[in-house]
């Protein structure tokens, strides 16, 4: 099986890492940057974000692994104490990675003279401006009027996501196996003429969002903390992406018991 493995600057995730790729090669596994069947990611989520986009390309052929050495580690399954157990499975499974799928958002922009951006997104899309002006748009839903929008900007988050930037602003958690996304107003402005949910929206797998934004030079676009800044943007458009990340899951660990663990960290009641 072909494999790379990547990891953050961190002593402690470059000790993981060599000691995990060590163990792998002497059993026979092969290194690959450019064509692995399975990709390592040795941190914390913030190396899973850039190591996903690294690979966002190859999504049809690509598995995804997180070994946790940071602080919450959403999408780790395994933290630097386990490797030999790790190891001992992925040599194990190589000709058969078990593994689980999750959403991804899908954008598109288009500006005035019809050029395209395409993003896509593990975690959150987030739009807004870079000026202290609030952003004003129009938000269809299932190509439906929806309502005009004021604020500092709109959050789109995967259920994977939904622990992160969104929950900070007041999104729902969502469990990763249902096929959704969510959008969340970011200090939104509500008056005579400007009226809207100030709720958390969750909208199916089949329906999209599509924004019209007043016309302004200052937008921009941020897919999992990349950013791309939008000139003379004409329509947003934000879906699930037809494809799915795709990652190894040598065992199970529970949603609930991840969310438990980084945000309450409570003894169980007696």
């Amino acid at each position: 099986m072909k494999l790379w493995i990547n990891n953050n600057s961190k002593e402690k995730s470059v000790a993981a890492a060599n000691k995990l790729r060590s163990k792998l090669l002497d059993a026979g596994l092969v290194l690959d940057r450019r064509d692995p069947q399975l990709v390592i990611s040795v941190g914390g989520d913030g190396t899973l974000l850039s190591t996903f986009h690294a690979y966002a390309a190859h999504l049809d052929k690509v598995k995804f692994l997180a070994l946790h050495t940071g602080h919450l580690g959403f999408y780790s399954d395994w933290t630097d104490t386990e490797i030999d157990h790790l190891a001992n499975r992925i040599i194990e499974c190589q000709d058969n990675i078990p593994s689980t799928s999750y959403p991804l958002l899908d954008v598109m922009v288009e500006n005035k003279e019809g050029s395209l951006f395409h993003g896509i997104a593990i975690n959150e899309t987030v739009v807004r401006r870079l000026s202290s002006l609030t952003m004003k748009t129009r938000v269809d839903l299932d190509k439906e009027f929806f309502e005009s929008f004021r604020g500092d900007g709109l959050c789109f988050s995967t259920p994977t996501g939904s622990t992160a930037y969104s929950k900070s602003i007041g999104g729902a958690l969502i469990h990763p196996k249902i096929s959704v996304f969510q959008m969340i107003e970011i200090a939104s402005i509500n008056n005579r003429v400007y009226r809207t949910i100030s709720s958390p929206i969750i909208i199916p797998h089949n329906q999209q969002v599509d924004l019209y934004p007043q016309t302004a030079d200052d937008y921009v676009i941020s897919c999992d903390g990349i950013t791309t800044k939008l000139k003379n943007v004409k329509k947003i458009t934000i879906k699930l992406n037809y494809q799915r990340a795709q990652f190894a899951q040598y065992r199970h660990r529970h949603f609930w018991t991840r969310v438990e663990t980084a945000f309450l960290g409570q003894d169980e009641q007696k």
